[in-house]
């Protein structure tokens, strides 16, 4: 008799070779993608120097993206980014992305097609589960994991319970996936799902883009989540067809799989939220913000909320429109692809003409590296994806999490702000 699995227990267990896993087992699984950055990756480099196994497992399934010191910021980032190029070299390592074809890894890598339904997938940033958003199973892991994923191609999990999250109606027109994920870690609380896996269904997903469950799936690590996951629907599958050439698996959850819990979100109840300072928890929605908070930077990028969907209804509000004197805006692309269409499109005309700054690719300023650090006493609402203290910049500092709606209508008022 068929045991029943949610949908990363199976994954899980097809990865394992195993007919069926559950909630607490240790299990051994093959990896489909280990990934890495110009912080982590190095980190990595030297863990594998220690072992007696030489060489990667396969060159085509190993990713190190240059992203959040690029271009380099200063000498430790270009030595860092150095002993990651010299080891891609050594290895002949196939999907290795430097200057000029960057981006920010968790954009990039979908777009790229490396990831896709049904694949099994571990990287050195914690923001790895984003590609939960294709039915996948993604979850970050520290650099020494890393290193013997990229020596064996195997990684030990626990396999984690599950919440389930059933989205149900349709978003008024401001709200977007961020607004879903802040309402989530705001009832839930930052370790709400805690080594679980996020598991999200329900008829009111085929209402979120992709980049809306990219998002959403990005944040799952903000509720201590070990993935974040969602069904493959029609637009999961349009979406691999356009960008993967890699055959793909699509996986169920069994109608009895056990939950730990399980809640129900009305999306048509949701409305614009904000995170306070200084955990994604603190939210609060437009309407509960009785004073002003003035601010004095706008940052719209990150692995959260820098792709297409996000320029364009940041530049809807910002067209025809000034950014307050005294507020700097920040507006970074998350790939390079990005960044061409949006030029292409005249988003950037129209943020320039705003006065805000385009950015390259880089996640600089969500990780309190370059491109938007703050000073004592300054407030930045931002579109990434974390706001404790001194997350970016001085630990006086304040950052408030938010839609790109949000983040680009309090840059033209100068306090936190909704379009009407």
């Amino acid at each position: 008799m068929n045991r029943p699995m949610t949908m990363t227990q199976k994954i899980l267990a097809e990865h394992a070779s195993l007919p069926y896993v559950e909630a607490g087992q240790l299990i051994e699984a093959k990896l489909d993608l280990v990934l890495g950055n110009d912080i982590t990756t190095p980190v990595a480099i030297r863990e594998m120097d220690k072992m007696k196994k030489k060489g990667v497992f396969d060159k085509d399934k190993i990713a190190l993206v240059m992203d959040h010191f690029i271009p380099n910021k200063d000498i430790k980032s270009a030595e860092n980014c150095k002993s990651v190029r010299e080891f891609a070299c050594e290895h002949c390592i196939t999907n290795y992305y430097d200057v000029g074809e960057m981006g920010i890894e968790h954009a990039l890598l979908p777009e790229k097609g490396l990831t896709v339904a049904g694949d099994a997938i571990i990287g050195a940033d914690s923001h790895t589960c984003t590609y939960g958003a294709l039915g996948a199973f993604s979850t970050g892991v520290g650099s020494t994991d890393m290193a013997a994923g990229m020596a064996t191609g195997k990684a030990w999990f626990k396999v984690p319970s599950a919440i389930k999250f059933n989205l149900t109606g349709t978003p008024s027109k401001w709200i977007s996936g961020k607004d879903v994920i802040l309402h989530i870690i705001g009832m839930i609380g930052v370790d709400g799902a805690l080594y679980r896996s996020m598991e999200f269904t329900g008829d009111g997903i085929k209402h979120l883009s992709m980049d809306d469950r990219f998002t959403i799936a990005n944040m799952a690590i903000e509720a201590g989540g070990k993935n974040g996951i969602f069904p493959v629907d029609d637009l999961t599958i349009e979406y691999m067809k356009a960008h993967s050439s890699r055959p793909y698996k699509i996986f169920s959850a069994d109608e009895d799989a056990e939950y730990d819990e399980e809640y129900t979100i009305d999306l048509s109840s949701l409305k614009p939220t904000v995170a306070f300072p200084h955990l994604p928890e603190n939210t609060k929605t437009i309407d509960e913000i009785k004073e002003p908070v003035r601010i004095d930077q706008a940052v719209i990028g990150s692995c959260t909320n820098g792709r297409l969907d996000d320029l364009r209804i940041a530049a809807s509000v910002l067209k025809g429109k000034k950014v307050k004197k005294g507020v700097r805006c920040i507006i970074i692309p998350a790939t390079q692809a990005i960044y061409l269409k949006a030029m292409e499109e005249g988003l950037l005309k129209i943020f320039i003409e705003a006065g805000a700054v385009v950015s390259t690719p880089t996640c600089g300023p969500c990780l309190g590296g370059y491109m938007g650090i703050l000073a004592a006493g300054e407030r930045c609402i931002s579109t990434t994806n974390r706001n404790f203290v001194g997350r970016m910049g001085h630990t006086e500092s304040e950052v408030y999490l938010a839609s790109p709606a949000v983040a680009a209508m309090s840059a033209v008022n100068g306090y936190i702000s909704c379009p009407e």
